[in-house]
């Protein structure tokens, strides 16, 4: 691969509105809970089977000007995180003439193969994506990267500081662009319908419970005292890991449930979502592949809490607004007859807590992302991504995306959950080891086939 040029895009305005010279955002618990985590990478595939030149002369400058555009919806990502001595938590400092770096480079790697279906190297990916630049005591928040595969693709990679916004925000920015992008050239500068334009009022978070002053403690005692550095956590993926994405259609989906069903027996009545049934079989699949040999395994699933927060908070609130909640089950259940059941109750219950308050054990969060669950013998699994996000949405004037692929599970080893590119169903993408992998391809094969 070779790097062609690194762009520093500042944020334009638009419209009429100007943007701050100078401002600041404060983190609130739900951002400080992801301080030290790593960035959240995804990568965006789009089929481009166009001579060199049509890229660099006209798309090139089309990305450009719409990010410029964008950023200066999205200003605070051109800022940096700060930890300054006066202040008792980090802030997000945005001062004019900040600017975002886009890398443009030119892969020589098969683009079919990276944007296809089958199994490959978790870090044959990696080279198109850019890093953050992060120190102990500020750190950027936003990395692009647009790279060109000639006469077969782009792909354009975002690499996002985890403790500034969520996935549902990323993937709100990425979307933002790719409307600006497809609107360049008409007779008046576009603007961003009200659906994708960012809200930024943080005193709309509540914190009756003293949620940020745990969360704040906790970060200082990690590797403290007063421990206030903003370097993350450098998880290594671990070696020969491979990278998969699978898709459950609508009609897999239903057969599941029908299965379910058919296997209640009377049971109590089970809420059987698109979201239970996919991570209940995916989970399933899982501790056979892996052949999980603790205990117990735990599934941790994150919650979207904007509209179950009293009062609730506008679906394009900035910043982070994840939640949590643990769905425990026996490793010997699962890998019995009655798996996919006792995942599908487990999750069940899981989510029955949140008719107590989204925010009812968020006490123990921070402790949980920290030092785990305080048992021995547990396998923790974690969740990332939504199919409400509607990646395969993200249209920048030359067709919906081939792939999307969240790459950054490859470090936390979570499932990633998504919208599916045919819009039939969901996707779910997911790196192991090599034998882990081809016997979970196997088995979820099989599973829906039977």
């Amino acid at each position: 691969m070779k790097i062609v040029e690194v762009f520093n895009v500042a944020p334009a305005s638009g419209s009429n509105e100007l943007l701050p010279s100078k401002t600041s955002l404060p983190l609130t618990f739900f951002d400080l809970l992801w301080l030290r985590l790593p960035p959240v990478q995804r990568i965006f595939f789009y089929e481009f089977p166009h001579p060199t030149p049509l890229f660099y002369d006209t798309l090139l400058p089309k990305l450009k000007q719409s990010l410029s555009l964008t950023l200066g919806y999205f200003y605070p990502l051109s800022g940096y995180l700060i930890w300054p001595l006066h202040s008792h938590k980090p802030i997000i400092d945005y001062t004019s003439g900040d600017t975002v770096s886009l890398t443009v480079a030119e892969s020589d790697a098969d683009f079919n193969h990276l944007a296809g279906t089958d199994l490959y190297e978790a870090t044959k990916s990696h080279h198109l994506l850019s890093h953050l630049t992060i120190s102990h005591e500020q750190a950027t928040v936003l990395a692009l990267q647009v790279t060109l595969f000639p006469n077969s693709g782009i792909s354009i990679g975002i690499t996002s500081h985890h403790a500034v916004m969520d996935g549902k925000n990323s993937t709100s920015f990425i979307k933002s662009w790719a409307y600006l992008c497809n609107r360049l050239g008409e007779d008046s500068p576009s603007s961003l319908p009200p659906e994708l334009v960012p809200f930024y009022d943080r005193k709309v978070i509540k914190d009756p419970c003293e949620l940020e002053a745990k969360y704040i403690s906790d970060w200082l005692k990690h590797g403290g005292p007063n421990n206030r550095s903003l370097m993350v956590w450098d998880l290594q993926v671990p070696e020969e890991s491979i990278r998969g994405l699978f898709q459950l259609s609508r009609s897999d989906i239903e057969k599941l449930k029908q299965f379910v069903v058919s296997k209640q027996k009377g049971k109590k009545n089970l809420h059987l979502s698109t979201f239970v049934l996919s991570v209940a079989f995916a989970w399933v699949c899982r501790v056979k592949a892996e052949e999980i040999k603790n205990k117990r395994v735990v599934m941790a699933l994150n919650i979207d809490c904007r509209t179950r927060l009293e009062p609730p908070l506008s679906p394009t609130y900035f910043g982070n607004c994840v939640g949590g909640k643990l769905a425990i089950a026996e490793t010997r259940e699962l890998l019995g007859e009655d798996g996919l059941i006792v995942a599908v109750e487990v999750l069940n219950e899981a989510l029955e807590t949140l008719k107590d308050g989204v925010l009812k054990g968020a006490e123990n969060w921070s402790s949980w992302l920290l030092e785990g669950l305080v048992t021995d013998d547990v396998k923790t699994i974690g969740t990332a991504g939504s199919p409400r996000f509607e990646v395969y949405s993200s249209d920048f004037g030359w067709g919906r995306p081939k792939k999307v692929e969240m790459a950054s599970i490859d470090r936390t080893a979570a499932f990633c959950l998504s919208d599916s590119k045919n819009g039939d169903g969901v996707e779910i993408g997911l790196v192991s080891n090599k034998a882990a992998m081809e016997t979970f391809a196997s088995l979820f094969v099989k599973g829906l086939a039977s």
